[in-house]
């Protein structure tokens, strides 16, 4: 009998046999956390089988198993963010009655995230007010400084007004991390907190962990890294296939036998034997690097022969990380890079083509293509086979995917299921099979087991030594010490950008490699965002920048046009301007919140013709100014209400939808009056044109409801969840914001503001005309790009909305003085608004700080991690 069997048959509640994964009731104090019979499915897929899990107050408890195996689903289920099939859940002795993350949260219960549910487009104060409730923060006012209190303890330098979207991926971690401890919870669930963090940083959270549980309250710790399992835990829960598979005290488990419930299997080795110890390794250098100089290493030579692993290690942020990618052609670089003694030309095109292929750490944004299947990811890199004549074969397609799937072990139900539907271990098998099929002469890898589990891992190291095997030079950079040993041939330290050490047979240790790293490099503070932009840059990429850059452009073409022509500065010409502006200050209000919320409204011009025809039956000689009125209100909220069902219940595009909707209110408003007519009531008209001075009243109202837009933008807890919804809506409804009536209510609010709109164009024209209007959707949209809103949502300013809609009002004004033709009035827009998203562009992307790979390799000591 193994260990393993002993363990199983004498465990807390291994492989119970009437009901799997149904543990005995604690006998000590009640569950601080009870999941009870949880089943979940879903489409083609039982993620998870009867599962109950207790947890008592005072415990850290662990919770294990392949991706797959249902960890994240069944916290999903605990947090509230997911709705279970059948069983129960309860939080501190009190049932969960629906699937609400507000209501787990109001329980008591924080939950840290593998991905975490941040929204980049929000500051790091927003973030953390919306994630524990503005009560606890004490408001939005003191959102800044109660966040400062919270991060102070991590010395990490986290700005609270800087724009999440501005952290490097450690400081993201820290902010959520943070945001979940400062609910004081009573159960504290971390789902994989440290794959980011380096090794200062997770000892500090394990002291804040414990300090937590201290305190009486429960933590659920996920992780793949059984050493830090190990460390921080007093029991473990195994989880497979959906299935507890067995609850022990920690103690009483070695990391072997966690692996080996883990998989299922006993491991019998978990690395492959190393080329050089098998005599597999050529003499022939494949890949050769003389003098390679780029952006954060510099002077690299090195060798790698074919079938043999290097690995790269060192202390995080020295140089590991641009390396590989610019051995990959991902990133430039100078110097030599030879594959078979050929030159190689830059760009990932041209390495590719020299068989150079690079698996990604970040598998979601570099490694997979999620829309697409399994089959067609897998062929993705030699389409040419399967394709002849430029026509894709599905059945070579679904052929080479099957082999592979099989090869590979990957855990699919099929070739044809979506790659986003598996777990992340296997995702990062069908990046590995598409590698293998290109039949790399370098691979290049770089964090190849990053948040993969421990069978996963060991499938993975099987390919890379298969890859090697079958010739290729194979360069590895892992912060994984473990890995490095029992996977490297070599192993090459770097530090600041230098080759300072090679460990070489059995040099190759994990402390060898620790220590390498920490000898080379002189102790120096924490780099955040490598250095951070200057706070006039800073400034440059907010979303007020704008605002002051189109007043200045404003003001500067104002005073040339002038001095061609000075009537431009009369009286009269000022009052129109500023008259004419008016309906655009309104609609480009109406446009901003849709965009915000990361929507779209096509149909505020045409509302604008159909609310000006509806007006011309009433506002007249003889009708009622009233009932002309509230059939507008009425109007503009029964278009408002439909947009924002068509795009929320029906889930249509804002874009379909609301053409749909600029199309049917066309038909409408021509259908009422197919030509002019309906004169609008004199007196009406001159009390809209009203002015102080040369401003008229409209344009002043105009300007003033922007302002306060403004500041409930910035300042109100609807301002927050629009941006927050914009920024990222799935992480917006884990927070427990009620995405779909936030968006519903954009539209709604959009079309009110396109009813003033439509009262000022109603004067303006003076009859029951629609076809003026058509041109303000157009408009509309210049205004809200001309601001620097993000077309995407979450960033934006009305103040900027304010400024853009003045310069374009202007452009379209000042072509008669100037001498020039109508079109003009049309170039002019156009150029502007190109340039200005150019710029815009420019100053938000070269912003955005590096993400910093660890190449240190400093792990957790003991076996797999």
């Amino acid at each position: 009998m193994t260990d393993t069997e002993s363990i199983t048959q004498t465990g807390a509640s291994a492989e119970p046999a009437p009901r799997t994964g149904a543990p005995a009731e604690p006998a000590g104090p009640p569950s601080a956390l009870r999941l009870h019979g949880i089943t979940k499915t879903f489409p083609g897929v039982r993620a998870l089988s009867e599962v109950s899990l207790d947890v008592v107050p005072g415990e850290i408890h662990a919770l294990v198993g392949e991706n797959g195996a249902g960890k994240s689903t069944l916290m999903a289920v605990a947090s509230g963010a997911l709705a279970a099939d059948e069983g129960t859940v309860s939080i501190a002795g009190t049932e969960l009655e629906s699937a609400s993350p507000d209501e787990a949260r109001r329980l008591g219960l924080g939950i840290v995230r593998q991905d975490p549910a941040v929204l980049p487009d929000l500051t790091v104060a927003e973030n953390m007010a919306v994630g524990v409730g503005y009560r606890r923060v004490g408001g939005l006012r003191r959102a800044v400084s109660w966040a400062a209190a919270q991060l102070e303890p991590w010395g990490m330098g986290i700005d609270p007004r800087a724009r999440v979207d501005e952290l490097s991926v450690e400081q993201r971690f820290i902010v959520e991390i943070a945001k979940a401890l400062a609910l004081d919870p009573r159960v504290l669930i971390l789902d994989e907190p440290t794959e980011h963090l380096s090794l200062e940083e997770v000892q500090l959270l394990f002291r804040r962990v414990r300090e937590v549980v201290a305190g009486g309250a429960a933590v659920v710790y996920i992780s793949h890294r059984i050493p830090e399992v190990k460390e921080i835990s007093d029991r473990i829960t195994v989880l497979r296939d959906g299935r507890v598979r067995g609850t022990f005290p920690t103690s009483e488990v070695d990391e072997s036998q966690i692996i080996e419930l883990v998989v299922g299997r006993k491991l019998e080795a978990v690395f492959p034997e190393k080329g050089s110890v098998a005599g597999t390794v050529g003499e022939a250098e494949r890949l050769q690097l003389v003098g390679l100089s780029g952006a954060g290493f510099h002077e690299v030579s090195l060798t790698v022969r074919a079938g043999e692993i290097i690995g790269l290690a060192g202390v995080q942020g020295n140089g590991q990380a641009e390396l590989v990618r610019a051995i990959a052609g991902q990133q430039p670089a100078s110097g030599e890079l030879r594959i078979d003694g050929r030159p190689l030309g830059r760009g990932g095109a041209a390495a590719a083509a020299a068989g150079v292929v690079y698996v990604p750490a970040d598998r979601h944004r570099e490694g997979v293509f999620l829309p697409l299947s399994v089959g067609e990811n897998i062929s993705a890199a030699t389409y040419d086979e399967v394709a002849p004549g430029g026509f894709v074969r599905e059945r070579r397609v679904l052929a080479r995917a099957r082999e592979m799937i099989e090869r590979l072990s990957i855990k699919t139900p099929g070739p044809r299921v979506p790659v986003a539907a598996l777990s992340g271990g296997n995702q990062q098998k069908v990046v590995l099979a598409r590698t293998l099929l290109a039949r790399p002469r370098v691979l290049v890898a770089e964090e190849p087991t990053q948040g993969v589990d421990a069978g996963a891992r060991v499938d993975i190291y099987r390919i890379l030594r298969e890859a090697a095997d079958d010739g290729a030079a194979v360069v590895v950079l892992s912060s994984d010490g473990v890995e490095l040993e029992g996977l490297c041939d070599r192993v090459l330290i770097l530090s600041r950008g230098e080759v300072v050490r090679e460990l070489t047979g059995e040099e190759v240790t994990e402390s060898a490699i620790a220590t390498a790293a920490l000898t080379a490099t002189t102790v120096r503070a924490r780099e955040t965002a490598e250095h951070g932009p200057s706070r006039l840059r800073s400034w440059l990429r907010g979303d007020h920048a704008p605002a002051v850059a189109l007043a200045a452009v404003f003001l500067g073409l104002g005073v040339a046009v002038a001095a061609v022509n000075p009537a431009y500065f009369s009286a009269f010409n000022l009052n129109t301007l500023l008259f004419m502006v008016a309906p655009l200050l309104f609609v480009g209000a109406a446009q901003q919140v849709v965009v915000l919320g990361s929507g779209f409204d096509l149909s505020v011009g045409p509302l604008m013709g159909f609310l000006v025809v509806l007006a011309s039956y009433w506002i007249v000689d003889g009708g009622n100014l009233y009932v002309g009125l509230g059939l507008m209100l009425a109007g503009a909220l029964g278009v408002g209400a439909i947009n924002g069902l068509l795009v929320t219940r029906f889930a249509i595009s804002p874009v379909v939808a609301t053409l749909a909707m600029f199309m049917a209110l066309q038909g409408l408003y021509l259908l009422l009056r197919s030509t002019p007519g309906g004169v609008i009531f004199a007196p009406v008209s001159e009390f809209i044109q009203a002015r102080v001075g040369v401003v008229p009243v409209v344009t002043i109202a105009g300007v003033v409801l922007l302002v306060l837009l403004e500041f409930a933008l910035r300042r109100t807890r609807w301002g927050v969840q629009l941006r927050a919804m914009g920024s990222q809506d799935a992480a917006a409804a884990r927070l427990g914001i009620r995405v779909r009536l936030v968006r519903f209510g954009s539209y709604v609010l959009a079309s009110l503001l396109v009813l003033p709109a439509a009262v000022v164009l109603m004067a303006q024209i003076g009859i029951g005309d629609g076809r003026p209007s058509i041109s303000y959707t157009l408009s509309s949209v210049t205004v809200v790009v001309l601001a620097g809103t993000s077309i995407f949502g979450g960033r934006g300013s009305f103040i900027a909305v304010l400024a853009a809609a003045f310069l374009v009002q202007q452009i379209l004004n000042v072509s008669p003085f100037l001498g020039l033709s109508q079109a003009w009035s049309y170039w002019l827009p156009g150029v502007v608004t190109l340039a200005a998203a150019g710029l815009y562009a420019v100053l938000r992307s070269g912003g955005r700080p590096r993400r910093r790979r660890r190449g240190a390799a400093i792990a957790s000591p003991g076996g797999v991690a």
